[in-house]
């Protein structure tokens, strides 16, 4: 979907029917033609709009003739079982001198705020201030992520506690999954914003100092987070299967000693249930000679219990 904005001097926002000078062109799925009818109108390759489009797309900065590729990785949600899961996309940005052009394969947060005019002093024709908020957006974007996988890490492990569930421990696994995503992006993010005011193409202002600034510290921060959340969740992944696994030897040595209890009785009922001749077996004549036999297994197996919880190993 192809759709375009516009900012006056007076700070009013509005969409518009054709690109003006200073426009912004939001392209979110675009179809083949709006790709290469955007292409043709502002002079740009199409492989790198659809750069944008390609999930495998590592994030970068690249001056081309007449315009610069802005590529970043921006959190978005994906369905998996019924259940949203966090990940990452790319966002091209592209400046030209004629206008500002974002692409996205689905709609996010990042690009909902700016549409939807929630972003003060925000003009699509500074093209250097829009592409700084973009990113301080986004880096703001993967914070807000960060805090809800916290909630869901500290949700996953009091379920853990009560009772480890496979579907539990395959959970923590995702969301595990999930921070190495983010991680790995806003690493390669905070490249593209170590490069990005280096880059011939974009115009410097004074005035967009601070708000670099602003953006490279929140980046850091998130990567910071993403690094202590992909710690924490790590080790509790480990403790409980630990847990689980000395769970698992508590269970078998249990059996195992109740083996060990029930097997004198066996042995003993066993010989003296053989279809043989009874003659010389102990307490074969007696009528309580039975009561005698059973009463002998039992108190042998009585000692082998009082045993092992002297050795505590029940």
């Amino acid at each position: 979907m192809k759709t375009m904005y516009l900012s006056t001097e007076d700070g009013r926002f509005s969409q518009v029917e054709e690109a003006a000078s200073g426009a912004w062109v939001s392209l979110i799925e675009p179809t083949p033609a709006e790709i290469a009818a955007v292409a043709k109108e502002f002079h740009i390759d199409p492989d790198d709009i659809g750069a944008a489009l390609d999930v495998e797309e590592r994030s970068r900065v690249t001056s081309e003739d007449g315009y610069v590729l802005v590529l970043v990785d921006v959190p978005a949600m994906e369905d998996r079982g019924g259940r949203p899961w966090y990940i990452t996309i790319p966002l091209g940005i592209i400046i030209t001198p004629r206008a500002m052009i974002t692409v996205c394969s689905q709609r996010t947060s990042v690009i909902n705020d700016f549409e939807s005019g929630r972003v003060r002093d925000f003009r699509t024709f500074m093209k250097t201030r829009f592409t700084l908020q973009l990113l301080r957006r986004n880096s703001a974007a993967y914070i807000n992520i960060l805090h809800d996988i916290d909630k869901l890490i500290d949700q996953g492990e009091a379920n853990l506690r009560r009772s480890t569930r496979n579907e539990d421990l395959v959970n923590m696994f995702e969301l595990e999954k999930s921070l190495v995503y983010i991680n790995t992006s806003l690493v390669s993010n905070q490249r593209v914003l170590d490069r990005l005011m280096r880059t011939a193409g974009i115009k410097k202002y004074p005035e967009d100092d601070d708000l670099l600034d602003d953006t490279v510290i929140e980046n850091e921060q998130a990567v910071e987070m993403s690094t202590i959340y992909s710690n924490i969740l790590s080790g509790t992944m480990d403790a409980y299967a630990s847990v689980i696994s000395n769970n698992q030897n508590a269970i078998m040595k249990t059996l195992a000693l109740a083996t060990i209890v029930l097997a004198v009785p066996t042995m003993i009922f066993s010989a003296y249930g053989m279809n043989l001749n009874t003659k010389g077996y102990p307490f074969e004549a007696p009528l309580w000679g039975f009561y005698a036999v059973v009463g002998i297994s039992f108190g042998i197996s009585f000692l082998i219990v009082v045993y092992f919880f002297r050795k505590k190993w029940f």
